[in-house]
């Protein structure tokens, strides 16, 4: 059994969830950070390499989560161009091709190694899709998408792994590429999500940001954080909240609080 709820309160740690945390202030020396700031392309890549196409599930509940790919069609067959930040191995953009005939979708990776997975993809074809391997906080969309010319931006999952201090690179590298009065939709890790709760002492890079001990990094956001960062780049906030799950494992007895932000930010 799984519930579900959306709102703006995060979660409420227990007693000793709260404890835990509290005691784990030692971070990991400033040496080590920026090894792992300069190999984190290396650890992305050695990532795919170990879990090839099988560490994440097609995302089928792309589109039921964000009924804003119907909603900003002007008409029924109105053809979308969409852009995915990050797309990974294409768990997010197969299935999205699939399910919506009427797109063309832009790709990117920082993973030259996923990038190479998604154009060996049976459904990957280039009169629907273009994949490009881009370092979002540095490699200028515009090399390879026209300004101005982006739907929907879906940015699933990627910007937990960038380092806090270049996450608005992000926002404003994609700012150039969106139409005006379009969206980017989010979902990432939420505060006090079960994976923040997991890491091992001697895993904090700073405030609500670990490292894994795969050398990928992982942050995760509060609502009032996103929401400065997307405002400071010139968007505006649509939607942006969190959604709250708790998987339950009936024959363990375990409950499994998952925390996400999910939001909607327009260029306007």
């Amino acid at each position: 059994g799984a519930f579900q709820k959306k709102g703006h309160s995060a979660r409420t740690l227990s007693p000793e969830e709260a404890d835990r945390l509290a005691k784990d202030q030692v971070l990991v020396s400033e040496f080590k950070q920026l090894k792992l700031e300069k190999e984190a392309q290396k650890n992305w890549d050695l990532f795919y390499k170990r879990n090839s196409t099988n560490f994440f599930k097609d995302r089928h509940w792309t589109t039921r989560e964000f009924q804003e790919l119907k909603a900003c069609r002007e008409f029924a067959d109105q053809k979308l161009t969409i852009l995915e930040a990050g797309c990974g191995v294409g768990n997010c953009l197969f299935p999205l091709l699939e399910e919506d005939l009427n797109i063309f979708a832009y790709a990117c990776d920082f993973s030259p190694r996923a990038v190479e997975y998604v154009k060996k993809n049976a459904l990957y074809s280039t009169e629907r899709c273009k994949v490009f391997q881009c370092d979002l906080t540095k490699d200028d969309l515009l090399e390879n998408i026209p300004a101005d010319s982006v739907d929907v931006v879906t940015l699933i999952f990627v910007l937990s792994a960038i380092h806090p201090d270049k996450m608005h690179l992000v926002l404003k590298n994609i700012y150039k590429v969106l139409k005006p009065g379009k969206c980017v939709l989010f979902r990432d890790y939420g505060l006090y999500d079960h994976a923040m709760l997991r890491f091992k002492s001697g895993s904090k890079l700073g405030e609500n940001f670990y490292v894994r001990q795969d050398g990928t990094r992982s942050y995760f956001f509060t609502e009032e954080f996103l929401s400065q960062l997307f405002k400071a780049e010139g968007y505006e906030q649509v939607v942006n909240e969190y959604v709250q799950r708790e998987t339950v494992n009936r024959k363990e007895d375990l409950r499994v609080p998952r925390v996400f932000l999910q939001s909607k930010f327009q260029k306007p």
